[in-house]
């Protein structure tokens, strides 16, 4: 399929105010809203999460164009979908996305998955204010302000719950990539207290991936020495990641945890990043 060509399982871009919500197919179905929900590990996740029979509300920061086996997999489950572009650089914008899905659906989402992320390079030595300051409005502060909206906005009775994305290293932080750690921890605290304050009426967890799916920073005979370092000699495969989001999604007595899917690299500490070991 070209790109000029539309397929009609992929509505993209905003709600708009002449749309009809979509009512009636939703009535027995839970709603999700996926940030960075339409490639990567974002996709898997929301993959998984129509697989399960929800809705999608997918969000994207410039575009909400689909993964292929994402797009495949809401036309196998016909999967009733829409996508929503909110660039979180500016993270007040995030507090609007909740009330646009409601619009566009007739009903908040009683699913919110904190996905997006952006991930630079920088040090201690070499962090810029400005590399601080995007990372925490992408990575905490866009959440955070979700997570607000999530829990303001009017809602039945039913379970509400949050699922934050955040990474093994928090637990043993090395100095590479630091402004994405920084605010990745931060996003931790926010798991924490946010379960706390917003218990009884939405529950919030988290999932923490090990390094899964590769970017070209990788070769394959590098992803093999690293999966043998880790302590369950194997590393995380992204499905799995996707499958402890969906247990934390129906697990309706768990709040204020993090899942740790990372072949136990968490148990150990590493001098520098993945991408600079086993080379």
């Amino acid at each position: 399929m070209s790109d000029e060509e539309e397929p009609s399982y992929r509505p993209l871009g905003r709600a708009r105010a002449d749309s009809a919500p979509v009512g009636a197919p939703l009535a027995n179905k839970r709603l999700a809203l996926v940030t960075g929900g339409h490639r990567r590990l974002g996709g898997i996740i929301a993959a998984t999460l129509a697989k399960a029979g929800h809705s999608l509300a997918i969000h994207g920061s410039h575009d909400t164009r689909l993964d292929s086996h994402l797009a495949l997999t809401f036309e196998e489950e016909k999967t009733e979908w829409e996508g929503f572009v909110v660039d979180f650089a500016d993270p007040e914008g995030a507090e609007e996305l909740v009330a646009m899905v409601a619009e566009r659906f007739g009903r908040p989402p009683d699913i919110l998955v904190n996905s997006a992320a952006i991930f630079g390079q920088d040090r201690l030595e070499t962090v810029s204010a400005d590399d601080l300051m995007r990372h925490y409005a992408v990575n905490c502060a866009a959440p955070t302000l979700l997570t607000k909206a999530f829990a303001t906005i009017p809602a039945g009775v039913g379970d509400r719950c949050i699922v934050n994305i955040l990474d093994q290293r928090i637990d043993h932080p090395h100095a590479d990539q630091f402004a994405y750690t920084l605010s990745k921890l931060a996003l931790a605290g926010l798991t924490r207290t946010s379960a706390h304050s917003l218990a009884p009426r939405v529950r919030v967890n988290a999932v923490a991936p090990g390094l899964t799916i590769a970017t070209p920073d990788y070769d394959e005979a590098q992803m093999e020495r690293l999966g043998a370092l880790m302590p369950l000699a194997r590393l995380p495969q992204a499905q799995e990641i996707a499958q402890a989001v969906l247990y934390l999604v129906d697990a309706t007595a768990v709040t204020g945890q993090t899942l740790y899917v990372d072949g136990g690299a968490h148990l150990k500490s590493y001098d520098r990043d993945f991408m600079h070991l086993c080379r």
